[in-house]
């Protein structure tokens, strides 16, 4: 599996687009606007089919380009229901940010639980429920490949704002705790912002969520 790593839209979120070329298939984590241009290129080289859509969570900068990526791919789209909302209606969003962007909601197809597991690209794969940046933040765990993309949860040396509406410094930090935490230490953590990590080096040094209580 290649993992493509493609920052887009006006604050550089990250959309990471999963390949299998032996399989011809693909998968989209997450879709800043922009994202089509990135992608369209990399499925024609990789002669691959995008056939699902996953959503860290709704907050507008990683569903931007869903309605258009659904439209274009006819992919999947698999996120938490607790985001409906955001991401069905985000101008829902542009009422507490006090501007309008044009935002479009796409249709989720398919509601994740935490703890279930599925097949994609021939893989297996982990949703752990991860909320207090947003309700319905969910990590995607690929554990053969040793990775993890969280959203917005945890970043490099970070953790996700809890500032807005549905957000918690205190969730957010037990949900570090015990669904990115207790991943193993060499799982390499894919942020929806910035540069990569690893979920043992957060444990030891991230200067918001230390790996146990005081």
């Amino acid at each position: 599996m290649k993992i493509h790593v493609l920052p887009s839209g006006p604050i550089q979120t990250n959309g990471y687009l999963l390949t299998d070329p032996t399989l011809g298939e693909a998968v989209l984590v997450d879709a800043p606007g922009g994202i089509m241009t990135k992608i369209q290129p990399l499925l024609a080289k990789e002669n691959c089919k995008l056939t699902e859509l996953w959503l860290t969570h709704g907050h507008w900068d990683h569903m931007q380009d869903g309605a258009e990526v659904k439209k274009a791919t006819g992919a999947v789209v698999r996120a938490h229901r607790a985001d409906q909302a955001l991401i069905e209606t985000p101008e829902i969003m542009e009422g507490f940010m006090g501007q309008r962007m044009g935002l479009v909601g796409v249709k989720v197809d398919a509601w994740l639980e935490q703890g279930e597991c599925f097949k994609a690209l021939g893989r297996e794969f982990e949703v752990r429920h991860v909320p207090g940046h947003c309700p319905g933040n969910i990590l995607f765990y690929q554990p053969g490949g040793k990775a993890a993309f969280v959203g917005d949860a945890l970043f490099n040396s970070g953790v996700g704002r809890w500032d807005l509406p549905g957000g918690s410094f205190e969730l957010l930090e037990r949900s570090i705790r015990e669904q990115i935490y207790t991943l193993p230490d060499e799982t390499i953590v894919f942020p929806g912002h910035g540069q990569r990590t690893t979920v043992g080096a957060e444990k030891e040094t991230n200067p918001y969520v230390a790996a146990t209580v005081s």
